[in-house]
């Protein structure tokens, strides 16, 4: 049974999304970080692999996707609150990071979402677990 995560991500310049995510807190594994990657450390479990482009297309025979004009994921990541949520969001266009979706407020769980530089989609959400309604119950 798997234990860890890692995402793989194309980026077009390695250096702008290393400072871009630096920049919100992450830091990274300089066990595999070197000219071609960058490995993101999201939690004890959860990483992020930015791959170069042209890396990232040795591991695939498809057609590379450009994030700025199609998606294939959404990455989303919990926050500790509802100003943490705002904070990232904040920090992410301070950073050139955009938004590409208004915030969403369900009461039990609020939610905002920016893109980064490669234009990959990221949103982030606080879920106030004791509100949330009982999802299958019977009415």
């Amino acid at each position: 049974m798997a234990t860890k995560i890692f995402i793989n991500l194309p980026v077009k310049d390695l250096e702008r999304s290393t400072t871009f995510f630096s920049g919100l807190g992450y830091s990274f594994n300089p066990q595999f970080t070197d000219d071609k990657a960058a490995c993101m450390v999201v939690s004890e479990h959860i990483y992020v692999m930015m791959l170069v482009e042209s890396y990232f297309k040795t591991f695939t025979k498809k057609e590379v996707g450009d994030a700025r004009l199609s998606t294939e994921v959404l990455l989303a990541l919990d926050a500790a609150s509802r100003e943490e949520v705002q904070q990232t969001i904040t920090k992410a266009t301070e950073l050139g990071g955009s938004i590409y979706a208004e915030p969403q407020d369900h009461g039990w769980m609020y939610q905002h979402s920016f893109a980064d530089p490669d234009g990959h989609q990221w949103e982030i959400v606080y879920m106030d677990a004791a509100n949330m309604p009982n999802c299958g119950e019977a009415e």
